[in-house]
C-alpha cells in the first residue's frame, strides 16, 4: 500500500532554506531513518508530514486510510492535567475503560477497579491493556496522577513516548510512526525494549535519532538529505557510510572533470566575439551547465586534529572514602578510586543512581558528606552538561567563542583562529555571525560542546553528550576525542559512542555500591543479557501494576557451582588483568614520551600489541567463569 508522495518539497527559516524540492515516496512496511545536520530541517521536515507546518511550495499526498503519529523532540503537555488524563486523551470507548481501570488501580478504589474491569470484559479490551501496562511499566511510568507541568525534562520524554505508543497501538491499522530522537533521556533497557517493541508491532515507520544500534535494529534504510538532494542507501549505518564515502569520491572525480572542462569552455567564450552569430548555441547553454557543476563544494569534514593540550602532572584525581547521600538514597558508600593518565572510563547505571552527582563531586560542583577528593594542580576540567549552553544576553556565535578565546593552539605550533575552529565544527562564516538565539536545539548542543573544547581542557567530563547531535557532529566528536590526550570521563546511554571511546566502565549500582567492569558498553551489556542479572541494577523500580496471573512454576534447575580450582583461576584473572592494564598504561606513557631510544620504543610497541592479546585472552575467561558464578 502506497503511504505517502512528497514531490518538489521546499521550506526556508528566514532567508536560509531548509530543505529544497525534496521529493520521495513512502510504502507500507518501510522502517526509514533520516540523517542531516542539525539546521538541515528534518524536524520541519517531520511537522510537514505529520500536519503541524507547511511547506513553502510543493505537494504532500498522505493516503485517506492512513494515520500519522509524530513523536516530537519537545513534547506538547495540558500542564494542569495529570500524566494519566494527558497519555489517555481520546473520547474512544476502549481508551475511557482503560483510562478508567488505571485510575482506579493507581487510587485502590475498588468499587471503581470493579466497574472498570466490567467495562473492559464487555470491550474484550484486556489484551489492549496488557499492551499498555507493558508500556507503562517499561518506560518506569508510575504515578499516573502526577500533573504533567511538574515532570522533569527526561519524564516528559517518557511521557510522551507512552502516549504515542499507546495512541497507535489500539484501533489503527495502518499506521505511519514517525519519530524524532525517541531514545533522548532512556536508559539502555528501555532503549533496547523499544527496539524489540516497534520491531514486533507492525507499523511503517520513519524516524530521526544519532544512536547508531537503533538505529540500525529498528531500520532497513537510511535516507540522506543534503540541500536539494534526498539520498537513499539500503542497510546498516556501516554500509551508508561505505556508500556515502564512494559517492563523495565520484562526486569528486565528476566535479574535478566538471573543472578542467569549465577552464577550457571559459577560454573559449572569451575568444568569442560578442556579435558573431555562428556562435554554437548548444555549446553556449553546456558551458552554464559546466559551469554549475564546476562550482559545486562537496563537504564531507573529518577532524584530526592535534592539540596542544596543557600538560597533566603525575597527579590527577583521588577519591579516598567517599561518601554521599540524599536522605534515605545512597549515592556512594566508602568509595575509592585514583585516575590515572590517559584514563578513558565511562560511567553507567539506571536514571537516578547518581551518575551526574558523581561528576560533580569530581570537578567540585557538589561536595561529598565525608572522605576526600584530590585534584592534581594541572587539572583543566572540561564539563559538557546536561544544561546546556548558557549566556547571559544573546550574542553571535563567533562572538560568543571570541569571548572565550581568539586563538586555538595546535601540537606541531601554530594555532587555529576562532573562525577557523568553529568552521572545523560544521559553522561556515556565513552561519558565525548568526545570533545564538536563531541556532537550532542541535546547532546550541553543537556550540556548547565546541566551545568546552575550545578552552583547551586536559580532563575532559562529558554528560550526555550525543544528545540532540546529528551524526555528521557526532563523527566529528568521536574523531576528536579518540585522538584526545588527556583524561576523559563519560556519560552516556549511546552504546555506539561508548564502545568506541572508553577502556573500562564504572557501573553505579545503587545503594552505594560500585562495580569496576574491564572491557567496553556492549560486552557490559551482553554479560548482563546472558545471565539476566537484574541485580546489576538492584534499585530498578516495579514494573506498573498488572492483573496478577497464576502459572505453576517450572522445576527449579541446580545452579552448576564453580569448582574450587575455578574459584582461585577467577581470583588470579583479576590479579592479572589489573596487572597487565597498569604494565599496558605505563608503556603508553613512554610511547607518547618520545624519550626512549628508538630500539626501545621497537621493544615496547611489540609488547603492547602482546599486552592486548593477552588481555582479550583474560577477560574472555574471566566473562566465562563470572556467568558460572552467578548460575
Amino acid at each position: 500500500m502506497h503511504y505517502v508522495s512528497v514531490e518538489d518539497l521546499t521550506k526556508s527559516y528566514g532567508v536560509k532554506p531548509l530543505f529544497q524540492h525534496i521529493t520521495f515516496h513512502i510504502e507500507e512496511g518501510d522502517k526509514i531513518a533520516l540523517v542531516a545536520r542539525n539546521g538541515s530541517g528534518k524536524s520541519t521536515l517531520l511537522r510537514i508530514l505529520s500536519g503541524k507546518d507547511t511547506a513553502e511550495s510543493g505537494t504532500v499526498w498522505i493516503h485517506k486510510d492512513v494515520t500519522v503519529a509524530l513523536f516530537e523532540q519537545e513534547p506538547v503537555f495540558i500542564e494542569e492535567k495529570s500524566i494519566l488524563d494527558n497519555i489517555f486523551d481520546h473520547n474512544h470507548p476502549v481508551i475511557n475503560a482503560i483510562k478508567a481501570y488505571e485510575a482506579a488501580s493507581d487510587a485502590e478504589d475498588i468499587d471503581k477497579l470493579t466497574d472498570a474491569i466490567v467495562r473492559i470484559d464487555e470491550l474484550n479490551a484486556w489484551d489492549f491493556d496488557t499492551k499498555v501496562k507493558q508500556i507503562l511499566g517499561k518506560l518506569n511510568i508510575h504515578h499516573l496522577q502526577q500533573l504533567a507541568g511538574t515532570l522533569s525534562g527526561g519524564q516528559r520524554k517518557r511521557v510522551a513516548l507512552a502516549k504515542t505508543l499507546i495512541d497507535i497501538g489500539f484501533e489503527h491499522k495502518h499506521v505511519l510512526l514517525i519519530m524524532d530522537e525517541p531514545t533522548n533521556h532512556l536508559d539502555v533497557e528501555m532503549v533496547e525494549w523499544l527496539e524489540h517493541y516497534l520491531n514486533q508491532e507492525k507499523v511503517t515507520l520513519l524516524l530521526v535519532t544519532h544512536d547508531r544500534y537503533f538505529l540500525d535494529a529498528v531500520s532497513d534504510e537510511i535516507w540522506e538529505m543534503d540541500g536539494s538532494n534526498l539520498y537513499t542507501y539500503t542497510g546498516d549505518y556501516e554500509n551508508y557510510l561505505e556508500k556515502k564515502a564512494a559517492r563523495i569520491e565520484n562526486e569528486t572525480a565528476s566535479i574535478d572533470k566538471a573543472r578542467n572542462t569549465y577552464r577550457k569552455e571559459l577560454e573559449w567564450m572569451r575568444k568569442q566575439p560578442k556579435a558573431r552569430t555562428t556562435k554554437s548555441k548548444s555549446r553556449q547553454d553546456n558551458f552554464y551547465v559546466v559551469e554549475t557543476k564546476a562550482k559545486q563544494k562537496i563537504e564531507d569534514q573529518q577532524v584530526e586534529l592535534q592539540m596542544k593540550m596543557n600538560r597533566l602532572g603525575g597527579k590527577i584525581a583521588e577519591l579516598k572514602k567517599v561518601y554521599k547521600s540524599f536522605g534515605d538514597k545512597v549515592i556512594l558508600k566508602g568509595f575509592d578510586y585514583t585516575f590515572k593518565k590517559g584514563e578513558r572510563l565511562g560511567v553507567i547505571g539506571k536514571n537516578g543512581v547518581g551518575k551526574s552527582t558523581f561528576i560533580n563531586m569530581l570537578q567540585g560542583i557538589e561536595q561529598p558528606d565525608s572522605g576526600k577528593i584530590n585534584i592534581g594542580e594541572t587539572v583543566i576540567f572540561g564539563n559538557y552538561s546536561q544544561q546546556g549552553l548558557v549566556i547571559k544576553e544573546d550574542m553571535r556565535v563567533i562572538e560568543f567563542v571570541k569571548n572565550i578565546a581568539e586563538h586555538f593552539p595546535l601540537a606541531a605550533g601554530g594555532s587555529l583562529s576562532a573562525a577557523q575552529f568553529l568552521n572545523l565544527f560544521l559553522f561556515p562564516p556565513e552561519q558565525q555571525y548568526t545570533y545564538i538565539s536563531k541556532l537550532s536545539g542541535g546547532e546550541k548542543r553543537r556550540l556548547h560542546l565546541l566551545s568546552i573544547l575550545f578552552r583547551n581542557p586536559n580532563f575532559l567530563v562529558l554528560d550526555e553528550p550525543t544528545n540532540d547531535l546529528d551524526l555528521p557532529t557526532l563523527g566529528i566528536l568521536e574523531n576528536f576525542l579518540s585522538e584526545f590526550q588527556g583524561c576523559l570521563l563519560i556519560i552516556s546511554h549511546d552504546r555506539y559512542f561508548m564502545d568506541r571511546l572508553v577502556d573500562h566502565l564504572l557501573v553505579l549500582e545503587g545503594d552505594g555500591l560500585v562495580r569496576d567492569f574491564p572491557g567496553n558498553y556492549s560486552q557490559y551489556r551482553d554479560l548482563v543479557r546472558d545471565k539476566g542479572d537484574q541485580a546489576a541494577f538492584p534499585n530498578e523500580e516495579p514494573a506498573a501494576k498488572a492483573t496478577p496471573v497464576t502459572s505453576t512454576p517450572a522445576p527449579a534447575v541446580p545452579k552448576r557451582q564453580l569448582s574450587y580450582k575455578e574459584k582461585r583461576e577467577f581470583e588470579i584473572l583479576e590479579q592479572d588483568m589489573a596487572r597487565l592494564t597498569r604494565e599496558k598504561q605505563e608503556i603508553t606513557e613512554k610511547l607518547n614520551s618520545g624519550s626512549a631510544p628508538f630500539d626501545e620504543l621497537q621493544k615496547l610497541s611489540v609488547r603492547i600489541g602482546e599486552l592486548g592479546q593477552l588481555l582479550d585472552d583474560k577477560e574472555l575467561r574471566w566473562l566465562e567463569l563470572s556467568e558460572l558464578a552467578q548460575g
